[in-house]
């Protein structure tokens, strides 16, 4: 597969190698104005209480960090604390 549009990478759960833990669907993603290239893949973190309430962190994922884009996930290898950001959320 060498072309992807955004609506089907949303489609997608990442999984992070380190630890095989299922970090949850892309739901945005980063580039460079100027190059055009895609920075960070960004997941919704863990939810607030429990699993209900939303979430007010995400995971923002280098795009060097991914290991793989398969049929159905997206392997990627980084430390989830050291991911894991507040969130800067959009409307």
């Amino acid at each position: 597969m060498n072309n992807m549009r955004i609506c089907q990478l949303r489609q997608k759960e990442v999984i992070n190698t380190r630890d095989c833990q299922r970090l949850g669907y892309i739901s945005d993603i980063e580039f460079d104005v100027e190059t055009g290239c895609i920075k960070d893949f960004i997941v919704p973190g863990p939810c607030k209480i429990w699993g209900m309430l939303g979430h007010d962190h995400e995971y923002v994922i280098p795009f060097r960090c991914v290991k793989q884009i398969g049929a159905d996930i997206v392997l990627v290898d980084i430390d989830p604390k050291e991911a894991l950001k507040k969130g800067k959320f959009c409307p």
